[in-house]
């Protein structure tokens, strides 16, 4: 699952800088609604790094059942801190 993908097919762009506030949002709720729906481990994860990276990610307890994903996704976050994104 590629980035500038997922980009794409949520919001219709690889630049979300092009993005009124609406689209942004639109983009937003319509990945929201698909993380809901996905089963797949590694696409949910994927969807979860961008809505995070865009302040919308559902909290680690309710994102992933399983332990071991919120421990990805709290390495995902200490690394993203640290490279100062």
């Amino acid at each position: 699952m590629d980035f500038d993908d997922q980009l794409r097919r949520f919001f219709g762009t690889g630049d979300l800088e092009t993005l009124s506030p609406a689209a942004l949002a639109g983009g937003i709720e319509q990945m929201r609604v698909a993380f809901g729906l996905e089963t797949d481990k590694a696409h949910r994860f994927a969807m979860w790094t961008i809505l995070h990276m865009l302040g919308e990610a559902p909290d680690l307890d309710v994102a992933f059942k399983d332990p071991a994903d919120r421990d990805a996704a709290r390495n995902f976050m200490d690394l993203l801190d640290k490279s100062g994104g």
